[in-house]
């Protein structure tokens, strides 16, 4: 019930504040003129900016009433004075509520000085820009702000809700303009007048409009984040479809009114059609605002109520294909299919423009567009589509870590090895014998083209005319993730050889294992702990074979601070206690003592070389290798001693790798900058 009261409550705020807004844009836009501000639609809607400011504050202090409520579990808890200014002053989320209410109240202000100052232009503009500083706040709240409040995250969302106002919000406007017409008649000078202003509202209603939708596409897209399966399988993707839809007959709405309602309106000379042209506009307006009303609650619903997309679990996939461009691309035709069915839908677009401005009839409007849609659906989409299963975007329960991985290698060897081969390549000794080829899981690919449920399903159940057996009887659930993780670990070991002592610029595209340590003085962490404010150095070093390297990079430790770069020391065997205390004489920087073992052998899959495949039998463990993991937990450079001779012995090779890191993280880095 909470939740529900919650809801409703940030819908009536979020749509007061958005009225505010675009009520006065609109009167920015009716003009200056002091016969238009005296009009009696103005003064009608002037008396309703006192009302949506104050409701815009009470709304926000029962929101955070609610929003502590469920915190604590306890509604008693609000009497108490001590545990709102806790949350206000101890949390983000009431920190930023804090500054929402205090741009609130500058708008309610505002507004009330508003009524008893002269009307003009200005003032309507300066009411608006005071009332974006509330939705601007919201933004910081919202699901696009939780990777950070940067102002590539904030911006978006912010100027979506922003242009949403502005069209939303003036609607309420255009309303009053049109109800003084179907009250009673009015003069054809009048008439000139207000269509003036529903004309110059109208041109600006178009630009906002596609606005809303370019900003909605990039918010949408930074929520699903690739992830676009959610859209058709989870309660958030639903929800927005619904408001798509909604959308869409907004602006088919919007579209009649501007082609057919608006021109009668401003061009008869009868002051009856005038009258009917003005109800006519004042019906479909209001549908209009109801429908956007009813949006700006789903749109509450999903930022407040629901997981975003990239984040929401879908447990069983209700089709039994997908659609993946990035799977079926190199296929036999397969992008001349797409690009010529997706060509279809483009000239079934362009007819319908022209069918409209041609003023074909309607059943030829729409009859000849949609079968060319459908042609070019029926062409684009099959070449995209491969099969799938109840289990194809499940999420991992097991995280992608080096325990994980070092349990999978364990249950490869035990389950896998005899078919599959060591290394995953399909060359097992029991592989010539079966009636099915087994795929190559590091050359082939793959691993590229099915998704981590796709594997789970394959495990569990088994490949139907093949000889892989299902597992799902002799493994529990977090051992078959497992094995999951080691295949995807395997595939990306082999990508990993185009790595070198040298970093790729902004080749962000492998993703080590993360892992859990204990260093030697005590200390536990993780590798997310990093990101964001270091890059990391991981040295695997064997002892007492990588002596003299330790001791150099202990030279450099100063200046490896200095480039805000982390040392982290691995041994590939555990240290006895007496080489412990051998190896802290010689350097100052943590070494791994708990968690070491899991993070080798995970990391050794990262070996691989371009002139050193080390791709037969069980292949080998270099005794020294040293990994730079960038702050967004990339591994950006590695160097292999045993196959890269020289590499970071030239510490100076070493140090440029760093400072491109560095400065690519600013933003201030050239490609001149990488060829040097």
């Amino acid at each position: 019930m909470l939740e529900v009261i919650s809801a409703a409550v940030r819908w009536f705020q979020l749509a007061a504040n958005l009225i505010l807004l675009g009520s006065c844009v609109f009167l920015v836009f009716a003009g200056g003129a002091k016969r238009i501000y005296s009009a009696e639609w103005v003064e009608k809607l002037e008396r309703l900016f006192p009302k949506l400011a104050v409701s815009i504050v009470i709304g926000l202090i029962i929101i955070l009433a609610a929003t502590i409520a469920h915190i604590t579990n306890d509604a008693h808890k609000l009497l108490i004075p001590q545990v709102w200014l806790e949350f206000i002053g101890e949390t983000r989320a009431g920190q930023i509520w804090f500054g929402h209410v205090i741009a609130a109240v500058l708008v309610a202000f505002f507004v009330f000085y508003l009524r008893k100052s002269i009307k003009t232009r200005g003032r309507y503009l300066l009411c608006a820009i005071l009332a974006t500083l509330p939705l601007i706040a919201d933004a910081m709240s919202s699901h696009s702000a939780s990777d950070g409040l940067s102002i590539t995250n904030v911006m978006p969302y912010a100027l979506h809700i922003i242009f949403a106002g502005v069209w939303l919000g003036g609607l309420p406007a255009l309303l009053l303009l049109k109800y003084e017409y179907v009250k009673q008649v009015k003069t054809r000078k009048a008439s000139f007048v207000d269509s003036y202003i529903l004309k110059r509202f109208s041109a600006m209603a178009l630009p906002v409009m596609l606005f809303i939708i370019l900003t909605g596409v990039i918010v949408s897209d930074r929520v699903f984040d690739g992830f676009y399966a959610a859209l058709v399988a989870t309660p958030y993707g639903l929800l927005l479809s619904v408001k798509v839809v909604l959308l869409c007959a907004i602006l088919i709405i919007a579209s009649r009114i501007r082609s057919y309602w608006l021109p009668m309106f401003s061009n008869s000379n009868d002051r009856y059609e005038i009258q009917e042209s003005a109800q006519g506009m004042q019906k479909w307006v209001r549908l209009e605002f109801f429908l956007a009303m009813l949006l700006v609650l789903i749109a509450t619903i999903i930022a407040n109520n629901l997981t975003p997309g990239k984040h929401a679990l879908i447990e069983v996939w209700p089709f039994p294909i997908r659609f993946s461009y990035a799977s079926t691309w190199k296929d036999e035709n397969a992008a001349v299919l797409i690009w010529s069915g997706f060509a279809i839908v483009v000239v079934a677009l362009v007819t319908l423009y022209v069918g409209r401005n041609a003023h074909w009839n309607l059943k030829r409007l729409i009859t000849i567009p949609v079968m060319l849609i459908i042609l070019g659906l029926s062409i684009a989409l099959p070449p995209m589509a491969m099969q799938a299963y109840p289990e194809t975007y499940l999420k991992p329960s097991v995280p992608y870590d080096a325990i994980s991985i070092t349990y999978g290698a364990d249950l490869f060897a035990e389950h896998c090895v005899d078919c599959h081969g060591y290394q995953g390549k399909g060359n097992g000794i029991k592989a010539r014998t079966l009636s099915t080829l087994v795929p190559d899981m590091l050359t082939e690919p793959h691993i590229v083209e099915h998704t981590p449920g796709d594997f789970y399903y394959w495990i569990s159940n088994g490949i139907v005319d093949t000889d892989m057996p299902g597992y799902e009887n002799q493994l529990q659930e977090e051992d078959r993730w497992d094995l999951v993780n080691y295949v995807y670990a395997l595939s990306r070991g082999y990508q990993a050889r185009i790595l070198s002592p040298e970093i790729l610029p902004n080749r962000k595209t492998i993703q080590p294992p993360f892992f859990a340590y204990t260093t030697h003085d005590g200390e536990s962490g993780v590798l997310q702990d990093f990101r964001g404010k270091q890059s990391i150095m991981l040295v695997i070093f064997s002892w007492p074979d990588s002596r003299e390297r330790l001791k150099l990079l202990q030279q450099n430790v100063t200046k490896f601070k200095a480039q805000d770069v982390a040392l982290l020391a691995v041994p590939t065997k555990p240290l006895a206690p007496d080489e412990l205390d051998e190896v802290i004489r010689i350097i100052s920087y943590p070494i791994v003592v708990q968690g070491d073992q899991e993070i080798v052998k995970s990391y050794a899959l990262l070996r691989r070389t371009m002139n050193r495949p080390d791709m037969l039998g069980r292949g080998s463990i270099p005794g020294h290798m040293e990994f730079l993991i960038d702050r967004d937990s990339f591994l950006r450079a590695r160097w292999i001693p045993v196959a890269e001779a020289e590499g970071w012995k030239n510490m100076r090779l070493l140090e440029r790798q760093i400072e491109l890191l560095n400065k690519e993280n600013t933003g201030r880095i050239t490609a001149n900058e990488y060829v040097n």
